[in-house]
């Protein structure tokens, strides 16, 4: 069974409302089982939702429109999918008493535009309205079927769960279940990502199921997401973790969580396991890596506090820093250093570097440091980072805790 969604509304396509509907409408799909491979968003223009619904009805076997059903003059989703139908729209009595209704128990008057609610493609089913004015509508196209819901979400998903989804899966017939994961990774390109997990592509591609896709999450590295369908939730669950299991050994320390899990709360989870506490000393970062821990549950018990040293003079008086050039390695060493002795920390972690727009200390934008310092011995990550003021900056955060992540990966004694 293959269902496609259609959100209406030209508010969409001016980007004054964000389609969340069609995204919360996939995941339930997903859970049932039904495959959804095309969204599609349409203005409130009578011809193109037309068009658009024979264009999705055409390849799929079931179609769920949202929105267009209110009383005002561009509600017109009713007409469009009554043109595709062939058929007439009929004032529906009882759905129009209800919505009557509706307004006497709120005590509001109700004017003659609401009546168009009630209009009703021959043929097609009504689903009671519980929530609000528009009733929603099962309507049959030939062989195939259309669902009308609300874009009020509310009401959408109301009817979905209580009317669209049982009727699709009484429809399909079988039982199904889709389950998704996303493994989380830092540290390698979109591309250099895609040729290290090539063998588990390749070695899926003939049964198709389970399948890998990569997603670019910007400053927040590559997904690696994996799709499983099979007859039960637990069935597709076990073939998830399994293909987790495969990238994991490809893809070793890249993988730094899964689905919501976050590069902070992982660095969270080894500093707690390990049972050490960090303090951090924010030059160009300006207190960005401190505000991503303090957003982790529980980080009281492993975060001491952020010295955000952007003046010089603070890293030389707070810090201890030598007088001199302050991008550069030695100073993110010995800010590092005295981050974890000024906040009596385990390990200090630190930042120096130029996010622009112009260059410092005759280095150019994008140069990094990043120091910390750990069982009593200091290391420093000299790196070159691309993109504008902004993105240098949050690069430079995440790639600040991926670096302590992996230096307490390796540490000594560690229980793997």
């Amino acid at each position: 069974m293959r269902c496609e969604l259609v959100a209406v509304g030209t508010e969409l396509l001016l980007g004054q409302v964000v389609d969340t509907n069609s995204v919360w409408l996939s995941e339930r799909l997903a859970a049932s089982g039904i495959d959804c491979h095309f969204h599609t968003s349409v203005g409130d223009n009578i011809e193109r939702i037309a068009s658009v619904l024979r264009i999705a009805l055409d390849r799929s076997d079931a179609v769920i429109v949202s929105g267009g059903l209110g009383p005002t003059q561009d509600d017109i989703t009713r007409d469009a999918i009554a043109s595709v139908m062939g058929v007439a729209l009929e004032r529906d009595e009882a759905v129009l008493a209800r919505i009557r209704s509706l307004f006497e128990e709120r005590g509001r008057e109700m004017v003659a535009s609401n009546e168009r609610q009630a209009d009703v493609p021959k043929g097609a089913v009504v689903i009671p309205q519980t929530r609000g004015t528009a009733p929603g509508l099962i309507c049959p196209v030939g062989d195939k079927v259309l669902y009308a819901v609300p874009g009020v979400a509310e009401e959408l998903k109301d009817m979905a769960t209580r009317a669209v989804l049982p009727d699709l899966m009484a429809r399909a017939g079988t039982s199904a279940t889709i389950v998704s994961r996303m493994v989380r990774t830092w540290g390698l390109a979109e591309s250099t990502l895609a040729e290290r997990v090539a063998p588990r592509v390749e070695a899926l591609e003939a049964a198709g199921n389970p399948t890998l896709a990569f997603l670019a999450t910007g400053v927040e590295g590559i997904k690696v997401r994996i799709t499983a369908k099979a007859s039960s939730h637990d069935e597709a669950l076990a073939m998830v973790d399994a293909e987790d299991a495969e990238l994991r050994a490809l893809l070793g320390p890249l993988v730094f969580g899964v689905d919501g899990d976050s590069m902070e709360a992982a660095v969270g989870a080894l500093l707690e396991g390990a049972g050490l506490t960090l303090g951090l000393a924010e030059s160009m970062t300006g207190g960005l890596v401190a505000s991503r821990l303090v957003n982790v549950e529980g980080s009281s018990a492993w975060f001491k506090g952020s010295v955000v040293a952007y003046d010089s003079q603070v890293k030389f008086d707070v810090l201890r820093v030598p007088e001199g050039p302050v991008v550069s390695e030695s100073a993110a060493a010995a800010m590092a250093r005295g981050a974890a002795e000024v906040l009596g920390a385990d390990v200090g972690l630190s930042v120096t570097g130029v996010a622009g727009p112009a260059g410092q200390e005759g280095m150019p934008v994008g140069t990094v440091f990043i120091g910390l310092h750990l069982d009593g011995a200091a290391e420093v990550s000299h790196q070159r980072l691309p993109g504008d003021r902004e993105r240098i900056r949050q690069l430079a955060a995440i790639s600040m805790l991926d670096m302590l992540r992996r230096r307490l990966l390796d540490r000594p004694g560690r229980t793997r």
